[in-house]
Parts: C-alpha cells; sequence; structure tokens
C-alpha cells in the first residue's frame, strides 16, 4: 500500500532537489528513502529504480526549463532572443546544477519524444525566425545554438571561467561576445 502523500511526483521533485544540494550522482534510492523517513522498498510504489528516479529529474528539468524558455521568448527576436534561450540555459546551470546535469543524460527513444525535449527544439527554432534560416540550415543552426549555450552553460557553472585576476574579463562580458558572435553568424549564414 502507497504511503500516504507519496507520489511518484514527489519522489522526482525531492530527487531534483537532492540533486541541487549533492549532485546528480548523490539521487540514490536510500537518500531519497532517508528524506520521506521510509525504508528504501517503500519508493519502489512509486519509482522503478534510481535510474527511473534520475529520468524522472531530467523529464521534470525539461519541462521547468521549456516554460522558462517559452516565457523568455515572448516579444524578442534576433539577437534579443538568443540571449533569452541562452540566458535560461546559463541562469538554470547556476541555480540547479543537479537539474541542469540531468537534462543532459540520454533519453531512450520514446521517452525522449514524450519528454519536452520536442518542445525546446521548436522554442530553438522560433529563437532563429529572425534569420533567414529553412530546412537543413534551420536544424543545423539549432544544434548549433543547443551545442553553445549547453558548452557554456556547464562550464560557467562549474566554474571554469572564474580563474585570473582582475585584468581576466568576466564571464558576462565573454557571454556578451559568445552572443554577439552568433548573432553575426547567423544573420550571415550562406545557404548551400
Amino acid at each position: 500500500m502507497p504511503r500516504a502523500g507519496l507520489t511518484s511526483a514527489r519522489v522526482a521533485e525531492a530527487a531534483a532537489d537532492l540533486a541541487d544540494d549533492v549532485g546528480l550522482d548523490g539521487v540514490t534510492l536510500t537518500a531519497l528513502a532517508k528524506h520521506f523517513g521510509v525504508a528504501t522498498p517503500s519508493l519502489y510504489t512509486h519509482v522503478r529504480s534510481g535510474a527511473d528516479v534520475r529520468t524522472r529529474v531530467a523529464l521534470l528539468a525539461l519541462d521547468e526549463t521549456a516554460d522558462l524558455v517559452s516565457d523568455a521568448l515572448a516579444g524578442v527576436s534576433g539577437r534579443s532572443a538568443l540571449a533569452a534561450v541562452g540566458g535560461v540555459w546559463r541562469g538554470y546551470a547556476r541555480r540547479h546544477p543537479g537539474r541542469y546535469a540531468a537534462t543532459r543524460l540520454p533519453l531512450d527513444a520514446s521517452t525522449a519524444a514524450a519528454s519536452a525535449g520536442p518542445r525546446h527544439a521548436e522554442l530553438s527554432r522560433a529563437a532563429l525566425r529572425g534569420y533567414a534560416l529553412s530546412g537543413d540550415d534551420e536544424t543545423h543552426a539549432v544544434r548549433l545554438l543547443g551545442a553553445t549555450f549547453h558548452g557554456y552553460a556547464a562550464l560557467d557553472a562549474a566554474g571554469a571561467f572564474s580563474h585570473g585576476g582582475p585584468s581576466v574579463p568576466a564571464s558576462d562580458d565573454t557571454w556578451e561576445r559568445v552572443i554577439d558572435g552568433l548573432d553575426t553568424l547567423l544573420r550571415s549564414w550562406e545557404t548551400r
């Protein structure tokens, strides 16, 4: 019999919070059971395994970020749209490092298709509407944005850009240059 108040959604939310506190690798069924004050086997009513829990964190994080990106894109285009989408990922990776790490987990095809992943692809396409791209060029540009935004967000959140002294440009300055560079590239994109 399921413990009163314990649901799959509550387990996923607790796992996401735990991931942000201790890292995604620290999300275990034992740690979650301790959080809820139950025996570990009690969780099997709500989740199948530790891998299932991490997948649920990924799905939760993809939903959260899709909503954030959608809101950020409202009323903007061109460079501002690029900055909006990238800014969501960069900020999310800083605020929610465990959840962000979960968004990078590979999902099986059916889970990926049912996730917010396809919505993210459409939101990236929406961010590119201010540029003269279509077909394969648009697909290449979506991949470029994803690689750039996620690479920068992951490195920035990990503190990779916090080295140096007062003469080293701030990560925010570099970020602005990244967005400028993407905007310039996308405005001059040559169709093949």
